[in-house]
């Protein structure tokens, strides 16, 4: 997969060198793609027929993780088990490079996952958020996908994104969480990223809540806002890991071990969530 090294906006023949150098070593032709968020990896480990393609060998950029193909309770999907993140150095471009590579793989529904710190007061620990919106602060600054020259291959030059997160993959999710006995730590909300990788101060999270953010995290909007602008529907799901800290008086420290290990206790329903859910888009 290679990932051009300047700032702007990644060529459509880029994009396409990568799909088709995949399509040539798989049969597989996935119409659903999944973003493994912090600790969500294993997702992909439930994958069977898979083909593995480690990033170092696509190449790109000599990150950690693997591109799997396979089938997903005999769906056909693909999956990224170790995303980009802006805040490790990845240009925006980059962070989002996949996803069209994705699109011009067939890709029409994208899944994106994460691990999120709690704003909502009503939330708990351990809670799974269905996204039904975003506040896109690194875009507030610039940070977009979208700058640059447009290719119109890849969409409209000023994409909508009143619409971001599909209303039917939402109820869809919601509905299937009940099925698997979820429904009792399901949530629905909003979700902004920052650009981290520092956890927010309090006063940023005070801000956050007068904004009506209920989850804060460091990813996902990059790839919602390319997946959008090539047309993909688009479904995200939040781990709470962590509650943020709001209070001066408090004790509570936001730290990241405190985020893998909830993640671990709660992955499974969130991997038996996204399983069925497949089955059904």
């Amino acid at each position: 997969m290679e990932v051009p090294s300047c700032q702007c906006r990644s060529s459509y023949d880029d994009c396409k060198k990568t799909a088709d150098w995949l399509l040539v070593r798989t049969k597989q032709r996935p119409r659903v793609a999944i973003i493994c968020g912090s600790g969500l990896g294993a997702l992909a480990d439930l994958i069977d027929d898979k083909i593995v393609f480690p990033y170092q060998d696509i190449p790109v950029a000599g990150h950690a993780g693997q591109l799997v193909f396979g089938k997903l309770q005999d769906r056909e999907c693909v999956c990224m088990q170790g995303r980009f993140h802006y805040y490790e150095g990845y240009s925006i471009d980059t962070v989002t490079y996949p996803v069209r590579v994705f699109f011009l793989l067939g890709v029409e529904t994208l899944i994106v996952t994460n691990a999120a710190g709690g704003l909502n007061g009503s939330y708990n620990v351990g809670d799974i958020m269905v996204i039904k919106d975003h506040i896109n602060l690194p875009g507030f600054c610039g940070q977009s996908p979208l700058v640059g020259h447009n290719d119109d291959r890849f969409g409209v030059r000023f994409p909508c994104m009143s619409d971001a997160y599909d209303r039917n993959l939402r109820t869809l999710a919601i509905q299937t969480a009940h099925e698997q006995n979820c429904g009792g730590f399901l949530q629905e909300g909003v979700y902004c990223m920052v650009a981290g990788p520092t956890f927010e101060t309090i006063a940023e999270c005070n801000i956050l809540q007068k904004f009506g953010v209920d989850a804060v995290g460091m990813s996902t909007v990059p790839e919602v806002v390319a997946a959008r602008q090539c047309g993909l529907r688009v479904l995200g799901l939040s781990l709470i890991t962590n509650k943020a800290v709001t209070d001066y008086d408090s004790n509570e420290k936001a730290n990241h071990e405190e985020v893998l290990a909830t993640t671990g206790l709660r992955a499974r329903d969130l991997q038996r969530l996204v399983r069925h859910l497949v089955t059904k888009i």
